[in-house]
C-alpha cells in the first residue's frame, strides 16, 4: 500500500457542516492508523486561505465536505483548476446529482423508476396543494434531508409554513408509503441493500446523525427479486451521472399491496457521510470492508477529470 500525503476537507459553509467535520475526522483519523501523512484542513468561503492551506501540495485531497459549496461541483473545480487529484464524483457528476430535478431529469432518460413531482416556485407553495396529500417538500439543492417536510390529509399547519417557505422553489413529490432502502455503490459494484428504520416519523436530520436515531437492517430484508432490482438501480444510478469512488443511493420500497413490491429512487448522494452512524460504512463493513479499508479505496480512486 502506498503511502500518501492526504489533506482531508472538512466543514464547510453549509447546513450540513457538523456532519462534514465528523465526517471528515473519522476519515482522518483512519487514514493516518493507515500510516499516511494526513492534514485536516477546515474550509470557509475564502479561496486565498484554501489554497494556502494546500500548500505544501498534497498527492491527494480526501474531500470530505458534504452539502453546497462541497458536494456541488465548486470545490471539485478548484481542485481541477489546481490539479489535485481528489476523491469522490467530479465536477459534473456532482453538480448534476446536487440539483435534484436535474438528477431526475438525467434518471428518467436512463429508465430508472422515479416518483411523480413538479418543482413549484416559493410564491405558490402557499397558495394551493400542488399535488394531493400526502406528498414530500424538499429544497432543490439540499442534502441530508435538511428542509424536507412530509405534508399529511388534514395538515392544518403545512400553508402557513408554506409562505415562510426559505427556499427559492421546492421539490414536490407524491408520498410513496412502504418503505426506507438506501444503496452503497463503491467503483463499479454496488455492494448491499440497508433497510433503514427511523425511529422517529421519518428519516430526518436527527434520525440521520443522531446516536439511535435509527436501524440500520443489512441486508435489507425484502423480496430476493426485490434486492436484487434495488442494487440495479443503484449501481445504474451511479452509472447515469457518471459518478466516481463510492455513492449512495436512496430509495423507497412500497410494498404495501404484499411483496415483490415497487422501488422508486429518490436521488443519490455523492458524497455520503462517513460518520460513526453513516450507511455506506455499515454496507460495507456488512460484505468484509473494515472502514480503514473503505477511506483507503476512496484515496486509491482519487483522480481529475481533466
Amino acid at each position: 500500500m502506498k503511502k500518501r500525503k492526504i489533506a482531508v476537507l472538512m466543514g464547510g459553509w453549509s447546513s450540513e457542516r457538523e456532519v462534514s467535520l465528523s465526517s471528515g475526522k473519522e476519515c482522518a483519523a483512519a487514514l493516518s492508523a493507515r500510516g499516511h501523512d494526513v492534514r485536516t484542513i477546515d474550509v470557509t468561503r475564502d479561496l486565498g486561505a484554501l489554497t494556502k492551506a494546500l500548500k505544501p501540495r498534497p498527492d491527494v485531497v480526501f474531500n470530505a465536505l458534504h452539502g453546497r459549496g462541497g458536494e456541488d461541483g465548486t470545490v471539485q473545480g478548484i481542485l481541477e483548476f489546481l490539479r489535485i487529484p481528489y476523491t469522490h464524483s467530479g465536477v459534473l457528476a456532482s453538480a448534476v446529482a446536487m440539483d435534484k430535478p436535474m438528477a431526475k431529469a438525467v434518471f428518467a432518460k436512463a429508465g430508472l423508476p422515479l416518483v411523480e413531482g413538479a418543482v413549484v416556485p416559493r410564491e405558490k407553495l402557499g397558495v394551493a396543494d400542488p399535488l394531493p396529500a400526502p406528498f414530500v417538500v424538499k429544497p432543490t439543492n439540499e442534502g441530508s434531508s435538511v428542509g424536507v417536510r412530509i405534508v399529511r390529509p388534514n395538515d392544518n399547519s403545512w400553508h402557513e409554513e408554506a409562505r415562510g417557505w426559505a427556499y427559492d422553489e421546492a421539490l414536490v413529490e407524491r408520498f410513496i408509503p412502504g418503505r426506507e432502502i438506501t444503496v452503497a455503490v463503491m467503483g463499479d459494484r454496488a455492494l448491499g441493500v440497508c433497510e433503514i428504520r427511523p425511529r422517529g416519523t421519518f428519516y430526518d436530520y436527527t434520525s440521520k446523525y443522531a446516536v439511535g436515531g435509527s436501524d440500520h437492517i443489512i441486508p435489507a430484508p425484502i423480496h430476493k427479486r426485490a434486492y436484487e432490482e434495488a442494487l440495479e438501480i443503484g449501481l445504474r444510478a451511479h452509472r447515469a451521472l457518471g459518478c466516481r469512488g463510492v455513492s449512495r443511493a436512496d430509495l423507497r420500497y412500497d410494498d404495501t399491496a404484499g411483496e415483490p413490491g415497487r422501488l422508486y429512487l429518490l436521488e443519490i448522494n455523492t458524497q455520503p457521510g462517513m460518520t460513526p452512524t453513516s450507511l455506506v460504512p455499515d454496507v460495507a463493513r456488512h460484505v468484509g470492508i473494515d472502514f480503514g479499508a473503505l477511506v483507503d479505496w476512496i484515496v486509491e480512486n482519487a483522480a481529475c477529470d481533466s
